[in-house]
């Protein structure tokens, strides 16, 4: 079920929401490790990566990559046999397979994912389409289990999602964004996943948090000699001040920030 994206790829582009997804409680605490890539578009790399990455967590870990195109699974397979042969970075062994499936998110045996990464798929649907994705696809996981369902650039320098659970119900929104060279923060605007990317206009709470982003961005300039990290702490310190409710400070250097979707959440 859902559209055939345009595929776009690529090497570490979405390093940044791996890296939060191998943090997340669900992932230790599950009995059954399945995690699920989905749409992971002309190549198998994004799959290979995030077994690397959550395995160093939870060595265990399954990854299935699931794309619509059978021409993309085929070649993700393809570049699996390469792998299991000793080819590339990859171990040989990971435990990493691909199949053809879409929002419905099918499984070996029906096993319930514990994580679902779905990034970049929903780009191309209208806002009202989203929550019935949501639904759809929150409804394959664990009782425990997150959906975590965004955007991010070719380059993975600036990218954002949203934590789902099981119920469909959205629980959060990150924004993690590449510190140096920085202009403004709002940047993540071109890049707000398809629930929010139509409301960043006056009025709208993500509006208004990105405009008080860039503002204490700005306010912090002078900590730019000290680097962009402590800049871009100092700024959501601010923000914490006037009370938005950021959690995750641990994850603040990374140029992340996180917020209950409550806060964001459109009108």
């Amino acid at each position: 079920m859902g559209r055939l994206t345009r595929g776009t790829t690529g090497t570490n582009r979405l390093r940044r929401v791996d890296r939060w997804i191998a943090r997340q409680p669900v992932l230790r605490r599950t009995a059954d490790p399945l995690v699920i890539d989905l749409g992971y578009g002309a190549s198998g790399v994004t799959a290979f990566e995030l077994h690397a990455r959550l395995a160093k967590m939870r060595p265990d870990v399954e990854v299935l990559g699931l794309e619509i195109d059978p021409a993309r699974v085929q070649r993700a397979t393809a570049q699996l046999q390469e792998v299991r042969e000793g080819g590339g970075s990859f171990a040989a062994d990971a435990a990493v397979s691909f199949a053809r499936g879409g929002f419905e998110v099918p499984t070996p045996g029906g096993r319930a994912p514990a994580v679902i990464r779905a990034m970049n798929v929903l780009r191309q649907y209208e806002e009202g389409e989203v929550a019935a994705e949501w639904i759809r696809m929150a409804g394959r996981l664990a009782p425990d289990g997150l959906l975590i369902e965004g955007t991010c650039d070719e380059l993975g320098r600036i990218c954002t999602w949203v934590a789902i659970g099981a119920d469909a119900a959205p629980r959060t929104l990150s924004i993690s964004l590449r510190l140096s060279g920085l202009q403004h923060p709002s940047i993540a605007a071109e890049r707000l996943p398809k629930a929010l990317i139509h409301r960043n206009v006056p009025g709208e709470p993500v509006h208004a948090l990105l405009s008080a982003l860039d503002a204490e961005w700005d306010r912090a300039s002078g900590l730019s000699t000290f680097g962009p990290s402590q800049r871009w702490e100092a700024a959501l310190r601010a923000l914490r001040e006037q009370g938005w409710p950021l959690r995750e400070q641990s994850r603040w250097r990374l140029g992340e920030l996180t917020v209950p979707w409550s806060s964001v959440a459109p009108l």
